[in-house]
């Protein structure tokens, strides 16, 4: 039985979420990408909201040149000012079953660079 790109990706996605989950003070950050765009949200699992969310579509970021790596760094950066306003400094990444490479590496690194700590 051959499994498809995405059977495969939400196998290892729910691998992830067995281990990964986020607090109130340890959020979870979830990264979803789309062929076109790149979300990332900070959730808290115990209550089931999100606190903090950027994506490749907000208009600051949009207007921005730049390939798809690029962007995707810029949305890291995003999520990470807008966690420190909300006063999370810690996170537990979560990839989302992507591989940590390319544009999930790059958001990754681009919220450290702002000052998040995963």
């Amino acid at each position: 039985m051959a499994l498809t790109k995405n059977e495969r990706r939400i196998r290892i996605k729910n691998r992830i979420r067995k281990v990964v989950s986020g607090t109130e003070t340890k959020p979870r950050l979830a990264v979803f990408r789309s062929n076109r765009e790149i979300y990332a949200q900070l959730v808290d699992d115990v209550t089931g909201k999100t606190l903090v969310a950027a994506s490749s579509r907000d208009k600051d970021i949009a207007a921005s040149k730049g390939n798809k790596t690029e962007v995707a760094a810029l949305v890291g950066k995003s999520v990470a000012e807008k966690a420190m306003k909300a006063g999370v400094e810690t996170i537990s990444f979560d990839r989302g079953g992507y591989l940590y490479h390319g544009r999930v590496k790059s958001l990754a690194e681009g919220a450290r660079e702002a000052g998040l700590k995963f």
